[in-house]
């Protein structure tokens, strides 16, 4: 179903869109398959709200909010489980995203009652200047499948607090996650129009938002590649735009650094959502001096790894999204293999009983190159490439080769050292002996060809937000 004008409806076209457990290959349910027109729509009933929302009080808006985020801790153990099925992640994993994406529209909710403007000295007695801050107006997001819960509320939370009414389209592999967030805002009588779903043809639906003038904000999580092409399809209504894109992270362990705290961090970092995450680790740059201890002890913590159906207990490691992704993962290994890598535990496609999805070994090459594939092309799968280094400013250097510039990460015990690496990478996420960095009340963003703008604390709402001076003479 989509859900426009505060009501759930079947697509115009009556067509529907298969969802797929990719941990089975089965159908497990279908959706309301979108296009131009429903987005046509959704926006109108967006356009519609917008007044009538940005004059409601922050406060009013943010008593939505929150009993939204408590509808959502009341219902998290269906949620997780919905978002296992389509997307693959144990289970576990999807109740602390489901968690992370309540503390987003906590967060907010309590942001919206923070948007504060100026009063700026003026230059002459009879005039008062002042600055406000204004919601932008209709805003369209479009939200990626590997974490299908939290990557809707970071984007409406945040708009919602701002007063500004949202279109949302998922991705086409997770419609069911979203369904599920927007019972929670249908339920607490989020007033109709304020929040919109269209999950459908990204084409179509996509190309509504960005050619339509109504629509004054484009947010995006995705591909580098793909958000360049929002960038310009937006252009030509001069859109404001935020974009969270691609990364290549790099883990960088120091010969100083407690060798075993490290190899729980890039454990934790890559082989989180098997590897499918934007943050995670791509590049672990380890002291040619521990090189070989380190790769010992992160290959014998990752054979151990369970491998299965996301729904089952213990299992660490569920499957790739699609077809796609298993090939890319098994390319992108044997590349490094033709070139020189050693294969330390892993790298091969996995057999999982009574399972016939897209299940990859978690794998630990070492020897990895800057001349492999995998050094430069987002491997998006469970395959960790450990590189060595010497010096901190040639690892420095080659770390920000890349022209993604999202998260990075780095081990040492020297303060010094710290904070060199955290002023010299080009990376706008640095953990420094810590592999997971992200929370709600902190920006989360990329340098370089990584993003625009920040989602996170109170620099997440001012994107949804525009400044207006006024000069006022009062002689």
């Amino acid at each position: 179903m989509l859900y426009i004008d505060g009501q759930w409806v079947q697509a115009v076209s009556g067509e529907e869109l298969e969802v797929i457990n990719p941990a089975t290959k089965e159908v497990i349910s279908k959706v309301a398959r979108a296009n131009g027109e429903d987005s046509k729509l959704a926006i109108e009933s967006a356009e519609r709200a917008f007044k009538p929302w940005k004059q409601k009080p922050a406060k009013e808006r943010a008593s939505y909010l929150k009993d939204a985020a408590a509808y959502l801790r009341e219902h998290i153990d269906s949620l997780a489980e919905t978002v296992t099925k389509e997307m693959g992640k144990p289970v576990n994993e999807a109740k602390g995203e489901i968690n992370l994406a309540i503390d987003y529209i906590d967060w907010y909710a309590e942001e919206a009652k923070r948007v504060y403007g100026e009063t700026i000295p003026a230059s002459h007695k009879d005039k008062r200047l002042m600055v406000l801050k204004e919601p932008v107006g209709v805003t369209a997001a479009v939200t990626p499948w590997n974490f299908p819960v939290a990557m809707i509320t970071r984007k409406v939370a945040p708009a919602l607090a701002a007063g500004c009414p949202v279109v949302i389209k998922p991705a086409s592999a997770t419609p069911l996650s979203a369904i599920k967030v927007f019972e929670a805002f249908h339920e607490v009588g989020l007033p109709k129009g304020v929040a919109n779903l269209v999950s459908g043809s990204a084409s179509k639906v996509v190309g509504e938002m960005t050619r339509n003038p109504a629509v004054k904000k484009i947010t995006f999580t995705g591909s580098t590649e793909v958000g360049k092409k929002l960038m310009r399809d937006s252009a030509d209504t001069v859109k404001k735009v935020s974009m969270e894109l691609g990364g290549h992270a790099p883990f960088i362990v120091f010969e100083d650094a407690d060798i075993d705290k490290a190899v729980k961090g890039a454990v934790a970092s890559k082989f989180r959502n098997a590897g499918q995450t934007c943050i995670c680790t791509n590049r672990i740059y380890v002291h040619e001096n521990i090189a070989e201890e380190f790769g010992k002890k992160l290959s014998g913590m990752v054979s151990q790894l369970k491998i299965g159906n996301g729904l089952e207990d213990g299992v660490a490691i569920g499957p790739l999204i699609d077809e796609g992704a298993y090939e890319k993962v098994d390319e992108h290994i044997s590349d490094a293999k033709e070139k020189g890598a050693k294969v330390l535990c892993g790298g091969k496609k996995a057999s999982v009983d009574n399972q016939n999805g897209w299940f990859y070994e978690p794998t630990v090459l070492q020897g990895a190159t800057d001349e492999m594939v995998i050094s430069t092309e987002e491997t998006f799968g469970p395959v960790a490439p450990i590189y060595t280094f010497t010096t901190k400013e040639e690892v420095v250097e080659r770390a920000n080769h890349s022209e993604y510039g999202l998260a990075a990460y780095c081990y040492t015990k020297d303060l010094n050292q710290a904070y060199f690496m955290m002023e010299e990478l080009e990376y706008g996420i640095v953990g420094i002996n810590d592999p997971i960095p992200t929370t709600a009340q902190a920006p989360f963003g990329g340098l370089k060809e990584s993003g625009i703008g920040r989602e996170g604390g109170h620099h997440g709402i001012d994107e949804y937000l525009e400044e207006k001076f006024v000069s006022l003479n009062i002689g």
